[in-house]
């Protein structure tokens, strides 16, 4: 017994040793790191509030937006299709988008009209009074007087129902006056507008085949003013005569109207404007391409304005706005997995063969574009997005309305792209445009009034900050 028990004080030592030495390695053991298997397929989930911040602090902090506008219509200013303006705009967008950092830049050659306004003038005279110069703009590519003076009776209509109650021959020779106001009843001032510029009454086709000689408008404005606002004249290819077109501003309008119904009235009208054949100037893009595939998430502005206008809110402020769109991705060194591109296209005002062309390039080369954003509605405070696209596309953009809320952005339910984009619908892309608070757009729409000092610089680049957060949400989830 003494044996064995001399044997189990030993092995009860050994057990004493060896039992904290098996502890520490097993507790040891227990705090290494273990490598957790990765499930392949699962990508952490990115918080759009965080990204839409960091795009918008850029963007009000950093964006150039403002200075670029300024650049460009007090530096270059008028920047006509077919004019040395135009080109000093082309060469000025090119170094900006360098300046963004960006490399893909190129020129895409459109054939525009060669059109020249030269001296124009009108003159109404009551009766047997004295002449009276009234302010006006010949239409976009309308025909002149040949620089002679054309004189008539006016008569003015304001319904269509006055245009047919009209017999044959009561308007032959006679200048046309039409002096018909945007419905102030229609809120949305862009609807407004566009229902008045569908009007058979202010269409020069319509007029001449009345044997009317010329015709005179109401500028389409919002504004109370005396400043003529530019239209853009389209002559049906039937026409045997092509009559000149022109519009006064809204009070002289008004006068005139009073006087007519007073007395008979008297124009004289001098336009030495002319076509002169056609010409080339380019659209220009740029484009930073995508990491993941080629397809195409485009987004564009008119570059051109008219020949007597800076063209600020019509349409420098959306040139600017796309131009920092890609600069905001460079700077915050987004990687976006589609080619994001701008377009700025030539002759958006007295033609639309830049949108023409952009859009037969994209068929022709059957590029695949998931979505195009359109802008022309000025540099004003940004409400939403305009959505042309199927029901289930837009019910994914529905979706995201929650981040861009907190931003203004609330106004989705518009279903209109009629920018220089709306080409692309044939080819079943979808499209969006930019809403904007336009109350006061049309007051310098096409006018000598559209300058530099109407744009607010907060405005603006709250406008780029919206555009950019639309387009990178499109890059990471369609």
């Amino acid at each position: 017994m003494h044996g064995k028990e001399k044997v189990n004080k030993k092995m009860k030592k050994i057990f004493i040793i060896i039992l904290p030495l098996f502890l520490s390695g097993f507790l040891f053991s227990q705090k290494k790191p273990q490598k957790k298997p990765v499930k392949k397929g699962i990508v952490t989930k990115m918080n759009y509030h965080d990204e839409f911040k960091k795009i918008s602090d850029e963007i009000m902090t950093n964006g150039t937006a403002y200075e670029n506008l300024g650049e460009l219509t007090k530096g270059i200013g008028a920047r006509f299709s077919a004019t040395p303006g135009y080109m000093k705009a082309v060469e000025w967008a090119e170094k900006k988008f360098k300046d963004a950092g960006i490399e893909m830049i190129w020129r895409q050659e459109v054939r525009v009209p060669v059109w020249i306004r030269g001296k124009e003038s009108l003159q109404i005279k009551a009766g047997n009074g004295d002449w009276k110069n009234i302010k006006m703009l010949s239409f976009g590519n309308s025909e002149g007087t040949g620089g002679k003076d054309l004189v008539g009776e006016i008569v003015l209509i304001n319904t269509t129902s006055e245009l047919n109650a009209l017999s044959v021959g009561q308007l032959k020779d006679k200048i046309v006056f039409v002096n018909l106001p945007m419905d102030p009843k229609i809120i949305n001032t862009s609807d407004s507008y566009l229902i008045t510029a569908k009007s058979k009454l202010i269409s020069a086709s319509v007029i001449a085949k009345t044997g009317a000689k010329a015709l005179i408008i109401r500028s389409l404005t919002t504004a109370i003013d005396d400043t003529p606002h530019a239209k853009m004249v389209y002559y049906e290819p039937e026409d045997k005569v092509k009559i000149p077109a022109l519009s006064i501003g809204v009070r002289s309008a008004d006068e005139l109207e009073k006087l007519l119904k007073k007395q008979k009235v008297t124009a004289k009208l001098n336009m030495s404007a002319e076509s002169k054949g056609d010409t080339t100037n380019p659209n220009i893009i740029a484009e930073i391409q995508g990491k993941k595939d080629s397809k195409v998430i485009v987004l564009g502005a008119q570059l051109d304005s008219w020949d007597f206008a800076e063209g600020a809110h019509d349409d420098g402020t959306g040139v600017v706005q796309c131009i920092e769109v890609l600069r905001t991705l460079k700077a915050l060194g987004i990687e976006n997995n589609h080619t994001i591109r701008v377009v700025l296209y030539a002759n958006s005002e007295n033609g639309g063969q830049g949108r023409d062309m952009y859009a037969a390039y994209v068929k022709k080369r059957d590029e695949k574009h998931i979505f195009a954003l359109g802008t022309d509605a000025g540099g004003y405070s940004p409400r939403g997005f305009s959505l042309d696209m199927s029901p289930q596309r837009r019910r994914l953009i529905f979706d995201w309305k929650s981040y861009f809320l907190p931003y203004g952005i609330y106004d989705f339910d518009q279903t209109d792209a009629i920018q220089d984009i709306s080409p692309l619908k044939k080819l079943d892309i979808p499209l969006a445009e930019m809403v904007v608070d336009t109350q006061r757009y049309f007051d310098y729409h096409h006018s000598v009034e559209d300058t530099y000092d109407k744009v607010s610089k907060r405005e603006l680049l709250l406008g780029a900050v919206a555009m950019t957060q639309m387009i990178f949400m499109i890059d990471k989830n369609w």
